[in-house]
């Protein structure tokens, strides 16, 4: 064998072995990237808001939760609100004929009043008025992507005077007995949550 061939074959050897070391990290950084592609656009479902299933729970669980005294005397038919002036926070439930759950929505836009009722404070543990994944009012939009992936449908909103961007996310994939639907509206000046529902079957 003469020496100028095998020290070209040794050569090549070594760029062959470089281009695989390289070929090898250039797919494992493909894999990392690709993997994080797949956790960006991961889905996930919720089936709480406030401590509350609907869908599953009744109103008798509710009230064993917020204290029927300080529901809003003014709501009738098949509503249920509990509002804290204070705060100008407020809890909503829609209820079908069987007093079952039928959607739940939180917000931070009702009206404020200058007198603070401590005891309607405590009372409705306004701080438990989170969804099943952690989300909260006054939260980040950034964090309801996080927490559940990219919205179905995105687009402007406004109520009363506040402009909002408006998610809708459908968790029919999830299968037929969770709460399909929810809703969350944020304001376009913070950024922040201000509103969120969850509904079964549907809204």
């Amino acid at each position: 064998m003469r020496r100028g061939w095998t020290r070209s074959s040794l050569c090549v050897s070594a760029l062959s072995g470089l281009a695989l070391a390289v070929g090898i990290s250039v797919g494992m950084a493909s894999g990392a990237a690709f993997a994080q592609s797949d956790d960006a656009g991961r889905r996930a479902n919720e089936l709480t808001l406030a401590g509350l299933r609907p869908g599953r729970d009744k109103l008798a669980a509710a009230l064993k939760r917020y204290k029927p005294k300080y529901l809003d005397e003014q709501e009738t038919g098949s509503a249920k609100t509990w509002t804290d002036s204070c705060t100008g926070h407020s809890l909503r439930l829609e209820l079908d004929a069987h007093s079952e759950i039928e959607s739940i929505t939180v917000s931070s836009q009702s009206q404020q009043e200058s007198h603070c009722d401590q005891a309607r404070f405590d009372a409705l543990d306004i701080k438990s008025w989170v969804s099943g994944r952690g989300l909260k009012l006054g939260d980040p939009e950034d964090r309801v992507t996080q927490l559940y992936g990219e919205a179905n449908s995105t687009g402007p909103s406004v109520k009363g005077e506040k402009e909002l961007e408006y998610l809708y996310y459908q968790f029919d994939w999830a299968g037929s007995d969770v709460p399909q639907v929810m809703e969350i509206y944020c304001a376009r000046d913070t950024g922040r949550v201000v509103e969120m529902t969850l509904a079964y079957p549907s809204l």
